[in-house]
């Protein structure tokens, strides 16, 4: 899709003022779903606690200002392995160790192949549809949902490559079967009305962590490697109806306030922002672990950059004139028109969600709008 760049407020997405998507779950919700977990209440009831947690959240979400809503990711324990699980031919597993993180280690799930990779039915359709019937003339429904190569570097884990191996042999037929599946879950949630697709995407900020490479017993290269990853994320986004708008985030982690990765875009911002077929990035840029703005002069001229500014992680706020600074020395290398801000991520990309209140977690969305209603009117 062309995008439209304005001055001013925009009319799609991204948005001047925008959000990445995972909200801090409510007490009553978590109690609720460990209620469900033990076997205390049936699915139904925690369904009827999701929706009214939703409900409200969406009520929110309008009245702190923000163009797009979405369901907070409350139906969700983590912020891809859900949906990995809803797809045809894969399986919820249990394993010994959880991702690392800077002093933290996440809960030991993964997902599985058991089969071919199919897209039909995917539980997310009902999901996005409770959000729709919400949206309006000037509000955005939005799903998010892990980037087919996210998907594919959890297939390549060692505890699930002989599985993967077993099913795929040629990583060719496995790359078409993730962009076939993605592309009918995509097909379905417009048909279900959504207009606006978010691919949120780690496996860029593992690319160009040290540590990662330091680990790999191969001879691959950020290159080839870099190379597999675009090429399945493309193909799941190829011919799509042109007012859909799909969009990634590019993210180094984000549990409990801790993060896995670290490293400027360089090393991927010919590949990334040159040739990945979105129409915009959500980026972190709220610490230094994600370098400085020059990667940005490789964006192709038809999209648009949401500068994640602000940090999820915490709920002390940031300077307004540091942020209106940060936001002049990124026009060095793409136009303020097509610039935007945002947080770095979401405020709970797991059901753990950050070390802040939700108090702290609305302060910081209005301070967001307060600067981009300052710097774009």
């Amino acid at each position: 899709m062309t995008v439209k760049v304005n001055s001013g407020e925009r009319t799609v997405a991204p948005f001047r003022f925008d959000n990445v998507g995972s909200f801090l779950r409510p007490e009553k919700l978590k109690e609720a779903r460990a209620a469900f977990a033990k076997g205390s209440i049936s699915e139904d009831e925690l369904k009827k606690v999701e929706d009214e947690a939703i409900v409200d959240l969406i009520q929110k979400q309008k009245e702190v200002g923000l163009q797009v809503i979405t369901d907070g990711e409350f139906r969700r324990s983590w912020w891809h392995l859900d949906f990995m699980w809803g797809l045809n031919g894969v399986n919820k597993e249990s394993i010994e160790q959880g991702y690392k993180f800077h002093h933290e280690e996440t809960r030991a799930e993964t997902a599985r192949l058991t089969g071919k990779i199919r897209g039909e039915n995917h539980p997310f359709i009902k999901h996005f549809s409770f959000v729709q019937q919400y949206a309006t003339e000037s509000v955005l429904a939005r799903q998010t949902i892990p980037a087919p190569a996210q998907f594919l570097a959890e297939l390549e884990r060692p505890e699930n490559i002989k599985a993967t191996k077993e099913f795929y042999p040629d990583v060719n037929e496995l790359v078409k079967d993730i962009a076939n599946a993605y592309q009918t879950v995509i097909k379905d949630l417009y048909d279900a009305g959504c207009r606006n697709v978010q691919l949120d995407d780690c496996t860029w900020g593992m690319l160009v962590d040290e540590n990662y490479w330091k680990a790999r017993q191969d001879n691959a290269t950020v290159e080839g490697v870099g190379e597999l990853y675009l090429r399945v994320n493309n193909l799941a986004i190829e011919n799509l109806p042109e007012d859909l708008v799909v969009t990634t985030h590019v993210c180094r982690g984000n549990y409990h306030s801790s993060w896995a990765s670290s490293g400027g875009y360089d090393p991927i911002s010919k590949l990334l922002f040159a040739k990945e077929n979105v129409s915009g990035y959500y980026l972190e840029f709220d610490t230094d672990r994600a370098g400085n703005f020059e990667p940005l002069k490789d964006l192709s001229d038809d999209k648009l950059v949401v500068l994640g500014l602000f940090s999820s992680k915490t709920g002390e706020l940031e300077d307004k004139v540091t942020i209106k600074g940060r936001i002049e020395e990124a026009t060095k290398y793409v136009d303020l028109d097509r610039l935007c801000i945002s947080p770095q991520c979401g405020f709970a990309s797991t059901e753990e969600g950050n070390i802040l209140t939700e108090e702290q977690q609305w302060n910081k969305l209005r301070l967001i709008k307060e600067v981009a209603d300052e710097v774009w009117g």
